[in-house]
């Protein structure tokens, strides 16, 4: 219950539905009810057995009231009137209609109660898809280094999918059905209070035994989500990395890995499944067998003619009581599914709760430029296994200047730069931005101020124009002048629709060099006073290469930019360039200085680069 009340938080909607559904659902019961209420009366005429006594005791019209006895008395008063007035055959005519109608009207509230149902079920998951996509996009960007996409998708996926079903579920049950059993009870208890009270034993049996497999049921649902967030995070990568897969004549290890994950979420699915489905048929097994009982017992009270109860009105409880099956099925359906739904809710819940690294502080503020110098002071980093991938860093961008991060692959260069747009926070020490602790700094004032370029182009299955205006506002030719300064005009041009081209998956269309140069339109465009560039050039051929260079040179122009190199010959022109070795700096200075040191780290880098 505490988890479908914190997932409600985030589905406010609920409550405006849940008073109309109550209503609606109120009357289609109650008219539900009805028809088979109305079958003793009809069954006194069928069998000749009209007592003179109730025809005087419904003569009178009975005052109004809202107890469930009152809409009996106005079809007795009716019923009995008709056979007054009309004779059997009239009053026979009279229940029919009155049956029609009251199974018309039952159908009417239903429909409008599930409407209203299914309305609740499509704003719940809409509502809740978007507070959990919302509450994952304000996580810290080393929680989606740890964490796998699929697992990511399966959340706003099928587990949300999960909660809605459950919350339909919850619904119907909580609402609806109990309230439809409850009024069962009451024409039952109306009709004979021995027999009533000996069918009361069907309740604490099932549901014990309901409550037994359900206790399980829970645990199994959660290794299922499980389960199935792996196998949509292997189809995740598989798909996006088909180009090695084919390259690597790899199809036979993917699938063996997708068959392992496939048929073990078969088993997990199943086992849970059994264990679902064995609800419905224990609860109907009890019920047939308390259903025989009452037979057994109210057939004695009839031949002995106990408790005045007459063959008629035994025939119309067993018919009424048969009824009472199906509201006790679906609440102990209900009841077993939405155990799956917690599993669910529980995974959505730990995303939710799942604190961002990375916040603004209490008194954080808002820079308006960036004019004077970024300093990194005695910084060091590490991850969560306890390496240390930064230690004691210390060094200062000047506004307008170039610096250079080179040296071998896992030195710390990238990790440095991801330490300015606080994608992670350091260790230990400091970065300053016109003496102002970043930390100190609202992010999102933060990053307004800086433009990445990876070497990874990240383009999305849109056009061109919405790649490059990705996260601005811009008019077309604030679109065409960044593309012409990113070298991609041209090119732009001659796509079938230009501007407004589709670049399909990740950019799949374009070459390299075509993708890497809409990124760096997209960064002009952003036009922001810090640049950083992380081997933007590494991944291209030599052609791609010059006319990428070339861009990064225009998009580097009076800005201040913090240039990770693999290529030496791209930051041949940096202001300074700093050497970085298992996380230190250990040599600096421009690339004429560094060459001159014959024995030095940067000097070596140089030689294996020609």
């Amino acid at each position: 219950m505490k988890t479908y009340l914190r997932i409600l938080q985030y589905v406010e909607s609920l409550r405006n539905f849940a008073f109309p559904y109550f209503i609606l659902s109120l009357l289609a019961s109650l008219f539900g009810i009805l028809n088979f209420t109305l079958l003793s009366p009809l069954f006194e005429v069928l069998f000749n057995n009209v007592n003179p006594d109730d025809v005087q005791k419904f003569s009178l019209k009975p005052a109004f009231s809202l107890e469930a006895n009152y809409f009996k008395s106005i079809f007795n008063y009716c019923f009995y009137q008709a056979i007054q007035s009309h004779g059997r055959l009239g009053a026979l005519r009279f229940a029919c209609i009155a049956i029609v109608i009251s199974v018309i009207c039952s159908n009417i509230f239903r429909y409008l109660s599930q409407r209203i149902l299914k309305t609740v079920e499509a704003q719940t998951i809409a509502s809740l898809r978007q507070s959990v996509f919302e509450k994952t996009m304000g996580l810290h960007f080393g929680f989606f280094n740890n964490e796998r996409k699929g697992n990511l998708m399966a959340h706003l996926t099928t587990d949300v999918q999960e909660v809605e079903n459950s919350i339909g579920r919850a619904f119907t049950a909580s609402i609806k059905e109990v309230f439809t059993l409850i009024m069962y009870f009451v024409f039952l208890f109306n009709m004979s209070v021995k027999l009533t009270l000996f069918s009361l034993i069907i309740l604490p049996l099932s549901g014990g035994v309901i409550a037994l497999i359900s206790r399980r049921l829970r645990r199994s649902a959660r290794d299922v989500q499980e389960k199935q967030s792996t196998m949509i995070s292997t189809l995740d990568e598989v798909f996006g990395g088909m180009r090695i897969v084919k390259g690597f004549n790899a199809e036979k290890v993917v699938s063996d890995r997708f068959r392992k994950e496939n048929y073990g979420y078969k088993a997990a699915i199943l086992k849970m499944v059994y264990r679902q489905e064995m609800t419905s048929p224990i609860s109907e097994a009890l019920g047939v067998i308390v259903v025989a009982g009452i037979l057994l017992y109210g057939g004695t009270l009839v031949i002995n003619k106990e408790e005045g109860l007459t063959a008629s009105t035994f025939i119309s409880f067993i018919i009424l009581f048969s009824q009472v099956m199906r509201p006790a099925k679906v609440i102990a359906d209900a009841f077993s599914g939405v155990q799956r739904g917690i599993a669910s809710a529980e995974r959505i819940l730990k995303l939710i709760d799942t604190v961002p690294a990375i916040q603004d502080s209490p008194n954080a503020i808002d820079i308006q430029d960036f004019t004077n110098e970024i300093e990194f002071r005695n910084v060091s980093f590490e991850y969560q296994e306890g390496r240390k991938v930064l230690d004691n860093v210390s060094f200062k961008i000047q506004k307008g200047k170039t610096i250079a991060l080179v040296g071998t692959s896992g030195g710390g260069k990238s990790t440095l730069a991801d330490l300015v747009p606080r994608f992670y926070d350091p260790t230990e020490g400091q970065i300053l931005m016109d003496g102002i602790d970043i930390k100190q700094i609202r992010i999102q004032s933060l990053t307004q101020k800086i433009g990445i370029v990876t070497q990874e182009s990240i383009l999305f299955n849109d056009t061109v124009f919405n790649n490059i205006t990705f996260g601005t506002e811009s008019s077309e030719n604030q679109v065409i002048e960044a593309a012409k300064i990113a070298n991609a005009h041209q090119f732009v041009s001659q796509l079938s629709e230009g501007y407004q081209t589709l670049i399909g998956d990740r950019g799949g269309r374009l070459s390299g060099g075509q993708r890497q140069r809409i990124s760096i339109a997209r960064a002009v465009l952003k036009n922001p006073p810090i640049m950083i560039l992380d081997e933007a050039t590494s991944a291209l051929d030599n052609e791609s290469e010059k006319l990428v260079q070339e861009a990064l040179t225009h998009l580097m122009q009076n800005r201040t930019t913090l240039v990770i190199a693999h290529r030496l010959s791209t930051i041949q022109h940096a202001d300074e360039i700093l050497v970085i070795n298992k996380g230190k700096i250990v040599e600096r200075g421009t690339h004429d200085d560094l060459l001159k040191n014959e024995n030095g780290f940067y000097r070596k880098l140089s030689s294996v680069d020609e």
